[in-house]
C-alpha cells in the first residue's frame, strides 16, 4: 500500500506552483505544494485543487482511499469517489486562532461524505458522536521505546536547580501568565520551553533569568533533551481552543519517567489524573506547591509501576490496528450491502 501525506501549502519564490515530493521509506511519500507569493485565498485554492487533481491522473488508478486531517482539503479533493472516506477529527479546529471562516460549513460536509470519523479524544468524541452513525475515540497514543530513552539518559544531579520544562508549540493555548508566576514564585528553579512561537506576539512572553526558551528541535532529539528535567508541564489555559484537546504529550511525558503536572484540560483529568498518573493544578501556587510534593516524593517506584502498568498497552501500533480494523469493517460491510443491492 503506498501512502501519499499531501501537506498544507508552502509559500516559496517559485513563480510556476508544483508539489514537492519526499519519500520516506518505500511506501510513504510527503507531497508539499509549492505556491508562489502573493496569491488572493481563491487563486490558492484554485491553484491546489488543478496540482491535486494533476496528481490523482498521474498516481491513483483505482482502490484508493481519502485520509483527512483537516475539513478545509475538501476545497480541492471533493468530486473523487474513493473506496474509504475517513475523518481524523483531532482538534475542534473551527476554535483556534485564525480559524477560516468557512471551516464550520466545511466540516458539516465532510462529516456527512466520511464513511469513518475518528476522534483524538473522549472528549471531542463526546461532543461529536451525534454527529455521525460511526465514530470512534481514539486518544493519543506514544513510542514507548522512544520515550523510555530519557530514563536511561537521565543524570543523578548534584546542586543544581529543579527543572520544570515543556516542549509544543506555544500559541494562543499557552498560559503565558501561569509561566510567568511560577518562575516569580520560585526564582531557584528554571522553567525550560521547547518549541515555536505560533500566532501570538513573541514579546508578549515573559521574560525571567530563570526562564529558558530552546527554539524548535526535532523529535529524535526529545529524549535527551527531556532526560535533565525534573517534572514536565502542560500548562494550557482553559478556553474555547483547548476544551476537547487530549495533548499527546501527556503519554510521552509519562513514559520518559517524568512527573507531569497540568492545568485542568478534561482529556488529561481523565483518565491521567483520575488515576493518579499526573498532578491537576489551577494556578502557579498550586503548580508550585504540587511540584515540591513532586520533588520531595519517596514512592517514585510505586509510581513509575502505576505509570509503565497504564502504558502497557498503549502503543502507535495497537492504535493503527484498531483504526484498520474499523476501516476494514466499513468496506467489507458496504461490499456486503453492495452485492446485495447487485443481486437482487
Amino acid at each position: 500500500m503506498n501512502v501519499f501525506y499531501v501537506e498544507e501549502p508552502v509559500i516559496s519564490d517559485t513563480e510556476i506552483p508544483y508539489y514537492a515530493y519526499i519519500s520516506r521509506g518505500t511506501q510513504l511519500t510527503v507531497v508539499t505544494p509549492q505556491l508562489p507569493k502573493g496569491l488572493s485565498i481563491t487563486a490558492s485554492l484554485k491553484i491546489q485543487k488543478r496540482l491535486f487533481d494533476e496528481f490523482m491522473t498521474g498516481h491513483v488508478v483505482n482502490d484508493y482511499g481519502f485520509w483527512y486531517y483537516t475539513p478545509m482539503a475538501l476545497e480541492f479533493s471533493r468530486g473523487y469517489r474513493p473506496e474509504i472516506t475517513v475523518f481524523d477529527c483531532m482538534d475542534e479546529l473551527s476554535a483556534f486562532k485564525f480559524a477560516p471562516e468557512s471551516i464550520k460549513t466545511l466540516e458539516k460536509e465532510l462529516l456527512q461524505t466520511a464513511d469513518v470519523v475518528f476522534t483524538g479524544g473522549y472528549s471531542l468524541f463526546e461532543a461529536k458522536k451525534n454527529q455521525h452513525n460511526n465514530i470512534h475515540a481514539f486518544p493519543s497514543s506514544i513510542d514507548k521505546p522512544h520515550f523510555l530513552k530519557a530514563r536511561e539518559l537521565k543524570n543523578a544531579k548534584a546542586n543544581k536547580p529543579a527543572r520544570l520544562g515543556f516542549y509544543g508549540v506555544i500559541d494562543e493555548r499557552f498560559d503565558i501568565e501561569l509561566i510567568r508566576n511560577i518562575a516569580e514564585l520560585r526564582p531557584d528553579w528554571d522553567i525550560i520551553l521547547v518549541g515555536p512561537v505560533v500566532k501570538i506576539d513573541p514579546a508578549t512572553l515573559p521574560v525571567n533569568k530563570n526562564i529558558k526558551y530552546l527554539g524548535s528541535r526535532t523529535y529524535a532529539k526529545l529524549p535527551e533533551l527531556i532526560a535533565d528535567w525534573d517534572i514536565a508541564l502542560i500548562p494550557f489555559l482553559l478556553n474555547e481552543s483547548t476544551r476537547f484537546i487530549s495533548p499527546t504529550k501527556t503519554p510521552e511525558y509519562l513514559a520518559a519517567g517524568l512527573p507531569v503536572i497540568s492545568t485542568a484540560i478534561q482529556d488529561v483529568i481523565n483518565p491521567y489524573g483520575k488515576y493518579g498518573l499526573v498532578s491537576i493544578g489551577n494556578n502557579a501556587k498550586d503548580f508550585v506547591s504540587l511540584a515540591e510534593q513532586e520533588l520531595q516524593r519517596d514512592d517514585r517506584k510505586e509510581w513509575l509501576q502505576k505509570v509503565d502498568f497504564f502504558l502497557a498497552h498503549n502503543s502507535w501500533d495497537d492504535t493503527c490496528a484498531g483504526m484498520m480494523a474499523v476501516m476494514n469493517n466499513m468496506i467489507k460491510s458496504t461490499q456486503i450491502v453492495y452485492n446485495t443491492i447487485a443481486h437482487s
